[in-house]
């Protein structure tokens, strides 16, 4: 059986959406008939989403949150753990989502599991909400036997990418509302402020002291080539994005950003927490080293990381320890590479990887609210010193005409 999403109308002419399984095109019509009602659309999910390009799948792409993969990765872990068969299970989660789009994913996945497929397999025809790590973790573990726990560790993952992700932008969020904040300020008193104040010193005709000068020819340059200054910085930020598209620009500002003094160590370890937490739930579910960390080097986005990272596994399916791989990278901390090793030598890799995987998480917090107590200090400083000048470049000529006067 399949799923097949329909649109069909009511005795009352009132349009119905939903999804039903069915053995074809023609059963799903059958069955709304049976209903009494006028079927004015039957198309099946999956082709659905193969036939519409960035379609469905991109549909699912903006549509499934986080939170709403860790919750049904849960569900499903919980229903299978109480030895309910897949199928069953999918089901069972289905019909218990408020969403048509994430029960029509669901119900197409199911039906590929009655075709016979692997559940890891189903989730193929949504790449964009389960990535290779999720879907080799999963084959890992109906390979093992025990598909429950994986899935389990799946969302308790999933949930920490989320919370790590919402921490750090939530740090963010206040910076740049300051910065833009501050742009604003100094915008308003460049473009209406600043000339009504200082034409009355320029009316007079007496000698302006250069700070004045200098920020009233600042002034009549924002008033005149404002559009053009904004207009400039936009379309800069918009080539500097396509042409980060190019492999070669990319991996080149990569390189440039990982030697920039502060933002450079947060991109480190940002990749290093990133990379440690896939490869331990890789590892822990039994995924093989090497494959691991070919789908572990796909999670970081620091494409010179990524690279070495890719380089490392080769060397690691070529007999070196994955201690010395990760070492000769140079972008992982000593602290990690020690922890490696000395799970290696112990035999523990698995428990190793999960305590280094708290240990970076943990850094890429001090790294966060370190880099948010720099900045907003620093903001204050530049902010400060902007009004600063304004207020010197106008109370100078007030000074000088009292001296005048006196």
């Amino acid at each position: 059986m399949a799923a097949y999403e329909y649109i069909a109308l009511d005795q009352q002419g009132k349009q119905h959406k939903g999804t039903l399984e069915a053995d074809s095109n023609r059963h799903v019509r059958q069955m709304l008939r049976d209903r009494e009602w006028t079927p004015l659309s039957v198309n099946p999910v999956s082709e659905q989403k193969k036939n519409n390009a960035g379609g469905l799948s991109t549909v699912f792409q903006r549509g499934v949150s986080a939170v709403e993969l860790a919750t049904l990765t849960r569900q499903l872990a919980t229903l299978i753990q109480a030895a309910m068969p897949v199928e069953e299970a999918l089901y069972g989660v289905a019909s218990q989502q408020e969403k048509r789009r994430l029960k029509n994913m669901l119900l197409a996945i199911r039906s590929r599991v009655l075709e016979g497929y692997t559940l890891a397999q189903s989730l193929e025809d949504f790449p964009h909400i389960f990535p290779q790590m999720f879907r080799a973790t999963v084959s890992a573990g109906e390979h093992a036997g025990y598909l429950d726990k994986v899935l389990n560790r799946l969302a308790d993952y999933t949930e920490a990418r989320m919370k790590s992700t919402q921490k750090v932008q939530q740090a963010l969020l206040y910076p740049v509302i300051l910065l833009v904040a501050a742009l604003g300020i100094v915008s308003f008193l460049l473009g209406y402020v600043v000339p009504d104040v200082v034409k009355v010193f320029v009316d007079t005709g007496q000698d302006l002291p250069g700070i004045t000068i200098a920020l009233i020819a600042a002034s009549e340059g924002f008033q005149s080539y404002w559009p053009f200054i904004f207009s400039i910085i936009f379309f800069g930020i918009v080539t500097f994005k396509q042409a980060l598209k190019k492999p070669a620009v990319r991996m080149s500002w990569d390189r440039f950003f990982l030697r920039l003094p502060i933002l450079g160590r947060f991109s480190k370890t940002l990749s290093a927490a990133r990379f440690a937490s896939t490869l331990s739930i890789l590892t822990r579910s039994g995924v093989s080293l090497v494959e691991a960390l070919v789908i572990a080097a796909q999670v970081i986005d620091n494409r010179a990381i990524c690279d070495a990272v890719k380089n490392a596994a080769r060397r690691v399916s070529e007999g070196s320890s994955l201690n010395r791989a990760l070492a000769e990278t140079g972008y992982f901390p000593p602290l990690m590479l020690h922890m490696i090793g000395s799970g290696e030598s112990t035999g523990e890799l698995d428990e190793m990887l999960d305590r280094t995987a708290q240990n970076q998480q943990m850094e890429l917090d001090g790294r966060v609210s370190l880099l948010l107590g720099l900045f907003e200090p620093l903001m204050l400083v530049v902010m400060g010193g902007v009004v600063m000048v304004i207020v010197l470049a106008i109370l100078l000529p007030i000074l000088n005409m009292n001296q005048l006067l006196n």
